[in-house]
C-alpha cells in the first residue's frame, strides 16, 4: 500500500492565489475566511497590501504571523488616492501570466477590483470574491462565487449585552436616638479602619492600563433573510427532468451561477438540503443511490392553496 505525501494530496487539488486588500477587510474574520478558501483548493499564495505604518492596520500586524500571510507594503503617494489596489491588481496579472493558478480569492468590498475579476474569469480562472454587505453588486457579479464576511464570524465572538449594574445606596445620616436628643451630644464616630497595605489593597481602584479603551465588541452576524423561493423554483425546473425532480448538486450549481453571492448560510442554514428541509410543505427530498453513490433529489412540491 503507497502513501501519498502531502504535496501529491495538494496537487490534485486547485491552486489559489489569495489576495486581501488590507483597507477593505476586516482582521477579525481572517481564520474562518482562510477556512473557507480551503474548501474551495490550497492557498498557495498569501498575500495583503496595504500601508502597514498606518495606525488604521495596527490589527492586521497582529495576525499576519499566524496565518503565514505575506505583507506588501505600498505607502500613499499623495493624499486621498489609493495606491493599494493598483499595486495588489499588478501582482494579480503577474500571477496570472504564470499559469501556476486555477483561481483567486480577492478579498475585498471594493467596486475598483470588478474589471480584475472579470479579465481574471476571461483567463479561464475561477474567481472567489470575499466582502462585506456593502460590496457593490458589479463587483458581485464579476466573481463566480462571492462570500459575505458577516456570515464568517464566529458567533462566540459575540458578547451579550451586560446587564447594568444595581446602583449602590446613598449613605444615609445615622438617626438621632432619643438619648442624643435629650443630652444634644453627637454620636460617637465609628472606628476608623487603620491606613495599612492591607486595607489600601483591598480598597483599591483597577485602574486602565496605559489609559487602553476597552476592545470593541465585533459586529453581530445579520439576522437571517427570507429565502429567494422564486430563485430557488427556477433552479429546479432547470435541471430537473420529466418528473420534475432535480439533482441537488446541480440546483445548487445553478444558483451559483445565477448569484454567484447565493449562500444558505445568509438564510440562517449551513446547507442548501438544510434550508430545503426546513420548508418541507414547499420541497421533497429523496436519496438515491446511483452507481453505488448517494445523491440528494429535490422537486417543488405543488403550491397550498
Amino acid at each position: 500500500m503507497t502513501t501519498r505525501t502531502k504535496r501529491e494530496i495538494d496537487d490534485e487539488q486547485p491552486r489559489l492565489a489569495v489576495l486581501i486588500d488590507a483597507d477593505n477587510a476586516q482582521p477579525a474574520v481572517i481564520e474562518s475566511l482562510l477556512a473557507e478558501v480551503a474548501r474551495y483548493g490550497v492557498a498557495s499564495v498569501k498575500r495583503i497590501y496595504g500601508d502597514f505604518t498606518s495606525p488604521q492596520l495596527t490589527q492586521w500586524k497582529k495576525v499576519l504571523l499566524r496565518h503565514s500571510i505575506n505583507p506588501v507594503q505600498q505607502f500613499a503617494y499623495t493624499s486621498g488616492k489609493n495606491a493599494t489596489d493598483s499595486s495588489l491588481i499588478i501582482d494579480a496579472m503577474d500571477l496570472m501570466y504564470t499559469r501556476r493558478f486555477d483561481g483567486f480569492c480577492l478579498v475585498s468590498s471594493d467596486s475598483d477590483f470588478t474589471r480584475l475579476a472579470q479579465r481574471l474569469r476571461e483567463e479561464g480562472l475561477t474567481v472567489y470574491g470575499f466582502g462585506e454587505r456593502k460590496t457593490p453588486d458589479a463587483f458581485v457579479q464579476a466573481c463566480d462565487k462571492f462570500i459575505y464576511t458577516e456570515i464568517l464570524r464566529p458567533e462566540a465572538a459575540l458578547e451579550p449585552a451586560a446587564e447594568p449594574k444595581p446602583s449602590a445606596p446613598k449613605p444615609t445620616a445615622p438617626a438621632t436616638t432619643t438619648k442624643q436628643a435629650k443630652t444634644g451630644k453627637a454620636a460617637k464616630p465609628a472606628p476608623s479602619v487603620p491606613d495599612t497595605k492591607a486595607s489600601r489593597k483591598a480598597n483599591a481602584v483597577p485602574l486602565a492600563v496605559d489609559g487602553a479603551k476597552p476592545a470593541a465588541t465585533p459586529p453581530a452576524a445579520p439576522k437571517p433573510e427570507a429565502p429567494p423561493f422564486e430563485l430557488i423554483r427556477q433552479a429546479i425546473d432547470e435541471a430537473s427532468d420529466e418528473h420534475g425532480w432535480a439533482q441537488l448538486g446541480h440546483v445548487g450549481t445553478y444558483l451559483s451561477k445565477v448569484r454567484p453571492d447565493f449562500d444558505p448560510r445568509l438564510y440562517g442554514h449551513r446547507k442548501l438540503s438544510d434550508l430545503l428541509k426546513k420548508h418541507a410543505k414547499q420541497y421533497a427530498l429523496e436519496e438515491r443511490t446511483v452507481g453505488g453513490n448517494k445523491n440528494l433529489y429535490v422537486r417543488t412540491l405543488p403550491s397550498l392553496v
